[in-house]
């Protein structure tokens, strides 16, 4: 690997940045200066060292985050605050992104990282990865629109939805509310909300709960994160092998 390559894919900066480290002399390789960016380095083999700090390449990250609402699912955004705000400058690395989106008033688990063959699998409609979600809802749900979930739904503009299993948790039959459980295989826009209002209800609360066989960790706060675990990362790719 490039020695401009690595110092950028660890964090250090751009690869226009990390040009001017090397023409300095503040980066060593094997207690040597080098000043060439076209140097080649065993990323996983060579001592590396900036200021004469050890550097650790590590290719792939992976964080979960208990996303808060008022935040959208995005990289960068000139108005609004995005999920990417929500890192320290320490883990914040350009090359990070949320998997998949949850809308801006929808809270809960969502996945960052710069893996993307995992985000990939998770988000192809040919994995039919489980996403599970909870949400209050304006109406009484039924048990006709458990079956109606079951079989698919069409919602507005004539889309069709895949079978997803409902499950009502509680009605309060005086507030005329309900909370519900959601299991999708699918991600369409505004899906669960779309799917809620098809029945002719009103979804007033959201936040997704999981993704595959992987769970919003309960001690995660709202708007906290932190990086993923190896059994938990685990989770996320053996079942979308």
């Amino acid at each position: 690997m490039r020695l401009d390559k690595f110092l950028a894919e660890v964090g250090i900066g751009s690869r226009k940045e990390v040009k001017v480290l090397i023409k300095k002399g503040q980066i060593k390789v094997n207690e040597e200066v080098i000043k060439s960016d076209k140097f080649q380095v065993k990323e996983f083999d060579d001592q590396i060292t900036y200021l004469d700090e050890p550097l650790v390449y590590q290719k792939d990250f992976y964080y979960v985050l208990n996303k808060p609402a008022g935040v959208i699912s995005a990289t960068q955004d000139n108005y609004e605050q995005t999920v990417m705000d929500l890192l320290s400058d320490e883990d914040y690395r350009e090359d990070l992104f949320p998997v998949g989106r949850l809308d801006k008033d929808t809270e809960g688990l969502l996945i960052l990282t710069n893996d993307g063959k995992l985000a990939h699998r998770l988000l192809s409609p040919k994995k039919h990865v489980e996403k599970e979600y909870f949400a209050k809802v304006k109406g009484v749900m039924t048990e006709e629109d458990i079956d109606s979930f079951a079989r698919g739904l069409v919602i507005d503009k004539g889309e069709q939805t895949l079978p997803a299993q409902l499950f009502i948790d509680s009605i309060d039959h005086e507030e005329e509310t309900s909370a519900i459980r959601l299991i999708l295989h699918e991600g369409k826009f505004h899906q669960v909300k779309r799917m809620v209002q098809a029945v002719g209800k009103e979804v007033t609360y959201l936040k997704r709960l999981r993704m595959g066989g992987f769970l919003l960790p309960e001690s995660l706060d709202n708007g906290e994160y932190r990086e993923l675990t190896e059994t938990e990362l685990l989770q996320l790719q053996e079942q979308n092998k």
